[in-house]
């Protein structure tokens, strides 16, 4: 019987999510201000700025995603802190979505093919077990990407606050040699490369372009890409762009700041792979004394 009620269950599952699929929808509050922010977003001079970082997808994979991102949106999901680290490591929203509903459908699909394979080859598992297992997998290649993001991000966002740093140091330099705070800014921007040097070169050059100020643009980028600095800088630049003894002073230690911040995160890094290092050695050395008392106690359980 249970075959016959878990095939009745998915069918009428299926039945079930093909009724909401077709059934018109009454136009919902957070579609609406949705609808209204976009609106509001393409009428802002900062809204090509905020889109400079990020890829567009294309294809079949682009067009489900799209779907997924206006799903999500009539519903009221702003995925925020997502967006942020897709926006921080240059890929888009629609790629994102679609990855993960395709990576989840190839995990919730593998395990009964590879069933239907084995039963082939005369070789029947219980019908518990695939169904567990399929569900298992599905979850995990859904939830794939979103690991792989995150670490990706963590990972981008390390590189950003050193190049940072160096862009501050340099920012200061500038403000010494007389320059003025725009000035300073973007000739400090035109030194080096990377993706963060090359993501707030093109900051500054589309807030020229577009009639912001520089340090607005570094503000909108840290909102976006969710890197603190920059919101900080913003402010501090903001604040002090008349004065520029005061300014000069503030980028330093600021730069200094950040420095020290991170040698004492790599400091811990460090520390954390040094014990990791040692529970290795530790346990090769509780394994070998192992092999080597093994024989003798055998020899003395067996008598």
């Amino acid at each position: 019987m249970i075959g016959p009620l878990t095939a009745g269950a998915l069918a009428g599952f299926g039945l079930l999510m093909l009724v909401i699929a077709i059934r018109p929808r009454r136009r919902g509050l957070a579609s609406t201000l949705h609808q209204l922010d976009a609106a509001r977003e393409a009428a802002d001079p900062g809204f090509a700025l905020r889109q400079s970082g990020e890829r567009p997808a294309t294809g079949l994979a682009a067009n489900l995603g799209r779907q997924l991102v206006q799903a999500a949106a009539q519903r009221g999901w702003r995925m925020l802190t997502v967006k942020q680290d897709l926006a921080v490591t240059g890929k888009s929203l629609e790629q994102h979505l679609a990855n993960k509903v395709l990576l989840g459908t190839v995990g919730l699909l593998l395990i009964p093919i590879v069933s239907a394979i084995l039963l082939v080859g005369g070789i029947q598992l219980p019908l518990g077990i695939p169904f567990v297992a399929a569900l298992a997998l599905g979850a995990l290649f859904f939830f794939l990407p979103d690991l792989t993001l995150k670490s990706e991000a963590v990972a981008m966002r390390k590189d950003f606050r050193h190049a940072i740093g160096s862009f501050l140091d340099l920012v200061s330099m500038n403000l010494s040699g007389g320059r003025g705070v725009p000035e300073a800014l973007s000739s400090a921007a035109q030194i080096g490369s990377g993706p963060a040097i090359e993501r707030m070169r093109e900051t500054l050059a589309f807030a020229r372009l577009q009639g912001l100020t520089p340090w607005a643009a570094l503000g909108q980028l840290g909102h976006r890409i969710g890197m603190t600095e920059l919101v900080d800088l913003s402010a501090a630049l903001l604040l002090v762009a008349d004065d520029g003894a005061k300014v000069r002073d503030s980028l330093s230690a600021r730069a200094a700041s950040m420095r020290s911040r991170e040698l004492t995160e790599s400091e811990g890094e460090a520390g954390e792979r040094s014990e990791t290092m040692l529970v290795a050695q530790l346990l090769l050395c509780a394994a070998f004394l192992v092999f080597l008392a093994y024989p003798a106690g055998a020899r003395i359980f067996s008598t």
